[in-house]
């Protein structure tokens, strides 16, 4: 059963960017329940196979004030993937337990955060296979802000800005841009690992 989690503050919100995955998933027969990140017990990532943390819209950050909400992300073993916000939440996760190990939380994450926003179709080469991505595919990007690359992930575009990131040796994936509109097919490669 996979899990999907809704980082959007307000409920409509998720029709743009909950529903498209949850019809995917629908489409493929496959059996999955939806939850608030604010909402999460630990009984759900026991009955989930796989996790999925969509995107919200522009405006909505409030996942960044919220980020000890998703502290268990690297004591997950399960496969996760990131859409968007997402991406963000893995990859600041990773940035707090590297500054809790070097005993720099006086940091703010916010300074990790770099604004950059892109909205439209844009092409992306992808330098080795992402999820059944390979090459160059257009995706639909819709967002303000991004982060380097994590200390313990790869990149696999070759765009200033890491659209496609892994954990070398965990199953969590992080996309900047959003596959439900434009690449179902990578969500259909996670669901079927």
């Amino acid at each position: 059963m996979i899990l999907i989690i809704s980082t959007c503050k307000e409920k409509l919100h998720e029709l743009e960017f909950v529903k498209p995955i949850e019809q995917v998933l629908k489409t493929k027969k496959i059996s999955f329940f939806t939850k608030h990140y604010s909402k999460l017990k630990k009984g759900d990532f026991a009955n989930a196979s796989k996790i999925i943390i969509c995107g919200t819209s522009l405006q909505d950050n409030q996942f960044i004030k919220d980020i000890n909400c998703f502290r268990w992300i690297p004591e997950i073993n399960k496969p996760i993937l990131g859409i968007c916000a997402g991406m963000q939440i893995i990859s600041l996760v990773y940035e707090l337990e590297r500054q809790v190990k070097e005993l720099d939380i006086k940091n703010n994450l916010n300074h990790a955060l770099k604004t950059q926003t892109e909205i439209g179709y844009y092409f992306e080469f992808f330098n080795r296979d992402f999820l059944s991505l390979e090459g160059e595919h257009e995706v639909y990007h819709l967002h303000n802000n991004y982060i380097s690359i994590p200390k313990d992930f790869v990149s696999f575009t070759k765009s200033r800005i890491p659209q496609a990131i892994k954990h070398k040796q965990k199953e969590i994936y992080g996309v900047l841009f959003h596959p439900e509109v434009r690449n179902k097919k990578l969500i259909e490669e996670l669901i079927h690992m």
